[in-house]
């Protein structure tokens, strides 16, 4: 197909744009531009919701963006429209707000921190894993209203997407908390609950005085044969013995319970080489591994057990507190001490604390603190 005079595509867009209700009609078309699409026709993009832009801007961006306008021309050899598109820059800059969130803490360099990312149109997964991999924290989270003219603090359904660094994940805890603490505390949420549409469901979240109240789904682990993962195993806790191996399938998690003559010192003199569990486990079958050891509840901090957490394979080395490993810790530890309602803590370097309640429905409650430690605008 040959491309569209400009004046052409003008007088079509915007004529287009008139019968489509202005209000709704540009943004797209600037996120099919900025994601990169391979080929864009003008002619065919049909009622895709847009926001408002005025006709003359609209007509300066179509002159400044001649090349991405056009359709899949194979009369244009060495020109391919990938090439193009890839060659041309937006006529204007695109400002995503941006949060840093402190979770499961109420302290300074404690917790879990999380990039929190709003939006009011889906990215392509490449523009997300690149955001993640510049924030470089374990995980980037993107929240987006589910309808381009809804808000962050009169609605309660958003869309939440987790990365790493190196890739999506199906779940993530902490950094649900520190969405839910953006919503709530800076976008003024004036909902009782907001509720997430993830890869792992419908995730709720509420306010608990000073917690976050996060409804998760419980991921009971099976008990499995140490010499199944011996390698993996003696690259985590070196000659420490091991008094239980379980694995959870649905989160790709093996929990490694240290013996009960081993406390909280222990656990976090551990030094865990992440080259080493990589070179130990390359099936794919374990995606993340949790080291764990009996509390105290009758001590003075009153943690019922401690835990470290380690998912090279999803490039964190060690994650400082991890919401998804207490779907599963959860499920073991209260079925060991025959509780419902416990404490626990994550002994990495930052540390954090978490509240668990198993539920008979087989979901589990995560409740925890937060703080944000940086607000700004990410520029693209």
């Amino acid at each position: 197909m040959h491309a569209v005079s400009q004046q052409g595509r003008v007088s079509s867009l915007v004529g287009h744009f008139k019968l489509l209700e202005m209000q709704r009609i540009f943004t797209q078309f600037w996120f099919l531009i900025h994601t990169d699409m391979q080929s864009i026709n003008l002619m065919q993009i049909g009622a895709v919701h847009l926001t408002f832009m005025e006709e003359k801007n609209l007509k300066k961006c179509l002159n400044s963006q001649d090349a991405l306008c056009t359709c899949n021309n194979s009369d244009s050899p060495g020109q391919s429209p990938e090439n193009t598109l890839k060659k041309q820059q937006p006529p204007f800059k695109m400002e995503i707000p941006m949060f840093v969130v402190d979770a499961f803490t109420n302290l300074p360099f404690n917790g879990n921190p999380a990039a929190v990312c709003l939006l009011k149109q889906e990215l392509s997964d490449e523009v997300y894993q690149n955001i993640a991999a510049e924030m470089n924290l374990s995980e980037t989270v993107f929240i987006t209203t589910i309808n381009p003219w809804e808000d962050f603090t009169k609605d309660s359904r958003f869309r939440l997407r987790w990365f790493t660094p190196t890739t999506e994940v199906n779940l993530c805890g902490h950094a649900t908390l520190a969405s839910a603490a953006v919503l709530f505390k800076h976008q003024k949420n004036v909902n009782s609950a907001v509720v997430f549409e993830s890869r792992s469901g419908n995730l709720t979240v509420i306010t608990r005085g000073e917690f976050l109240v996060m409804d998760f789904p419980l991921n009971p682990p099976t008990k499995q044969n140490p010499d199944d993962f011996k390698t993996l195993i003696k690259a985590a806790v070196g000659k420490h013995s091991v008094q239980d191996v379980y694995y959870n399938s649905t989160t790709k998690k093996l929990l490694l319970r240290l013996s009960d003559s081993c406390d909280r010192s222990v656990l976090t003199s551990l030094q865990v080489n992440p080259e080493e569990l990589l070179n130990s486990e390359k099936s794919g079958q374990v995606k993340g591994l949790i080291v764990t050891v009996k509390g105290s509840p009758d001590h003075q901090s009153g943690y019922d057990f401690y835990s470290r957490y380690f998912a090279p394979w999803n490039g964190i080395p060690e994650d400082p507190v991890t919401g998804s490993a207490h779907t599963v810790l959860g499920s073991y530890w209260s079925e060991e001490l025959g509780k419902k309602k416990m404490k626990a803590f994550q002994c990495s370097k930052r540390g954090g604390e978490l509240e668990l309640e198993v539920r008979e429905d087989g979901r589990i409650n995560i409740a925890g603190k937060s703080l944000t430690v940086l607000q700004g605008t990410f520029t693209l």
